[in-house]
C-alpha cells in the first residue's frame, strides 16, 4: 500500500509539471549528477554511489499557489549500489524544493539550498531495519557553477536519511552524508 501512494505521488507530480509547462517563462531544466555517500548511523560502514537524473521546474507552475521567484521544484530519480554488506543495488525517486539563494551569488557561483522527501530502496537492511522499501528525507546545499559559455556545473552536499517513518515496529533508520557533482543538459 505504502508502496502504491509512493508511485502515485511521484506520478501526478510528474504530470503536473508536465501539463504545466509553458505558462512561465522559466524554462524547465534537466541534468544529471553523481552522488557518492558514507553512512555515520548507526556505524561508519555503509558507502554508497548512485547516478541521479533530474527536472527542475518552476515551482508555482507546478504547485496551484504564488512562490517567491528564486524556488524551483525537483524531481529526481537515482539507481546505484551500497557496499553494505557485500555490493548490493539502491534506488530511489523523490521530490524536492530547491530555492536559490541569488543574494550570495558571486561571480559564476549560483547557491542555493534544498530539501524534500522521497521512496528508496535498499537492497540490504542494517539490525533493527524493518523494511527494504523507506522514505528518504534529505536537505542540503549546494551551487550551480557556470565555466564557460555551455551549461552550468552543480556541487552539492546533502544530509541523508533512510527511514520507515514507524510503519514498521522495526524502524532504525540509516543517516549518511551525500556529496553530488553534477551538470545541466
Amino acid at each position: 500500500m505504502l508502496r502504491r501512494a509512493g508511485l502515485l505521488a511521484f506520478l501526478l507530480a510528474i504530470i503536473f509539471a508536465g501539463s504545466a509547462a509553458g505558462e512561465t517563462t522559466e524554462p524547465d531544466r534537466y541534468g544529471a549528477a553523481l552522488g557518492l555517500g558514507k553512512s555515520y548511523d548507526p556505524h561508519g560502514h555503509i558507502a554508497f554511489a548512485l547516478v541521479s537524473g533530474f527536472a527542475l521546474f518552476d515551482y508555482d507552475r507546478v504547485w496551484p499557489h504564488r512562490a517567491p521567484e528564486p524556488l524551483r521544484f525537483k524531481v529526481e530519480g537515482s539507481l546505484g549500489v551500497a557496499d553494505w554488506p557485500e555490493a548490493r543495488a539502491m534506488a530511489s525517486a523523490g521530490i524536492l524544493a530547491l530555492y536559490y539563494l541569488d543574494a550570495l551569488a558571486a561571480g559564476r557561483w549560483r547557491p542555493y539550498a534544498e530539501a524534500g522527501v522521497g521512496l528508496v530502496y535498499t537492497d540490504f537492511r542494517v539490525k533493527g531495519q524493518g523494511l527494504r522499501l523507506n522514505f528518504n528525507p534529505q536537505a542540503g546545499i549546494g551551487a550551480e557553477v557556470r565555466t564557460g559559455a555551455g551549461p552550468p556545473w552543480l556541487l552539492a552536499l546533502r544530509g541523508h536519511h533512510v527511514s520507515n517513518g514507524g510503519i514498521d515496529d522495526e524502524n532504525r533508520g540509516i543517516n549518511s552524508v551525500l556529496i553530488q557533482v553534477g551538470r545541466f543538459f
